[in-house]
């Protein structure tokens, strides 16, 4: 795969650092054990390696307590354990219209099981939202706002700040989806009044696949998503009250979160900021050569504007998925088309008829690997 240009940092980042491969090796070969069910040396090895992981964790989300994190395997059951957990009959949700299908699915689920309302937030052309409009949504049973911090789609970046403080200001919780934003943005979970984090391990964080987390405010009790052995508390009937364990029934992925903690490592050695203003430049200057081809619409935030390492678009009368396999076949670069997982943002942008090709660029990516890109698209539309 060394001639690949690998354009779908969004979906998941590669290639890994070397520093990730050579932790998941070492876990492999000494902390292999399971965590947490023997007093023997592997297993506390194994114990060690989850422990810091959450540490490290919390020094970059800014959390107080690294119990107060729970691992799982990808952003998808982090936001389970979140919405499943904390929802009950007749509440309330105020979520927006760039949400992942990770995020409406368990709503809709809800709906239907519990009784819940949802209210989808409107989102302008460049995938912003109304914060008045958030505002005027909340009611007396508002309970819990969900809001994904940067669209999978067009790219934009949500005023998490703004949203946590208005979810504050009327009693209620704000869950980030933190999928295309972990890694590559600053946060700060007190600050930003963000009470539940979910981010995945495998996008901006650089692990492996198979990782994740959610962050779950102290002030916060979910009811667990998977109940089973967790080494702790074992004479118990019911799941363990103690943190992490009440939310991590199970084996654990030790030797991905060996690979997780490296790939944090490394993100806080180069810093969110810096990489953020990388893949900024990648963007805006793939954005300008995109726009000379005859009958290309870019999606989400104008030139000059925020957005996170994503370009999505569409070309006037051609098939996003046929430009993406011509992308690949023809020029040997990697790039996603369809809809993303994410029906409600096309249908805020009107592409829910065509879908988008979606080029995202990551820590690896070069001017040069933007160029070619360019080249090849404007050569396929030719």
């Amino acid at each position: 795969m060394d001639s690949v240009i690998y354009l779908d940092h969004a979906a998941t980042s590669w290639p890994k650092p070397p520093e990730v491969m050579e932790a998941m090796k070492s876990a492999m070969n000494d902390a292999a054990a399971n965590p947490g069910r023997g007093s023997h040396r592997m297993a506390l090895n194994a114990s060690r390696v989850l422990y810091n992981t959450r540490r490290i964790l919390a020094e970059l989300f800014e959390v107080n307590n690294p119990n107060d994190i729970a691992l799982t395997s990808n952003t998808t059951e982090a936001l389970n354990l979140a919405i499943k957990g904390y929802l009950g009959e007749g509440d309330h949700v105020i979520a927006t219209m760039i949400e992942h299908n990770s995020v409406r699915r368990p709503l809709e689920y809800l709906k239907r099981t519990r009784g819940i309302s949802v209210d989808y937030i409107s989102v302008d052309a460049d995938g912003q939202v109304d914060l008045k409009e958030v505002e005027r949504a909340f009611k007396t049973n508002t309970r819990l706002v969900v809001c994904s911090h940067s669209s999978n789609l067009l790219g934009s970046i949500l005023p998490v700040k703004e949203i946590g403080d208005l979810a504050a200001r009327h009693g209620a919780v704000l869950l980030v989806d933190a999928a295309q934003s972990a890694g590559m943005l600053s946060i700060d979970v007190t600050d930003m009044n963000i009470g539940m984090l979910a981010f995945p391990g495998h996008k901006g964080l650089l692990g492996p696949q198979g990782t994740g987390g959610l962050y779950i405010s102290p002030d916060i009790e979910l009811e667990p998503l998977l109940h089973g052995g967790t080494g702790s508390q074992s004479e118990a009937v019911e799941q363990p009250s103690v943190r992490p364990d009440r939310y991590e029934a199970g084996t654990p992925n030790t030797i991905g979160c060996a690979g997780l903690q490296a790939g944090v490592k490394k993100v806080l050695e180069w810093t969110p900021e810096k990489i953020y203003h990388h893949e900024w430049g990648l963007t805006q200057r793939m954005m300008e050569g995109l726009s000379s081809i005859r009958g290309m619409n870019i999606l989400g935030p104008g030139l000059g504007m925020p957005r996170t390492g994503i370009v999505s678009f569409v070309i006037e009368q051609r098939d996003a998925s046929e430009l993406a396999f011509k992308m690949d076949r023809e020029y040997g670069i990697a790039v996603r088309a369809g809809f993303h997982c994410t029906p409600l943002a096309h249908m805020a942008v009107g592409t829910e008829n065509t879908g988008a090709v979606r080029a995202s660029v990551g820590l690896w990516t070069s001017k040069e690997d933007v160029d070619i890109m360019v080249d090849a698209m404007a050569k396929i539309q030719a």
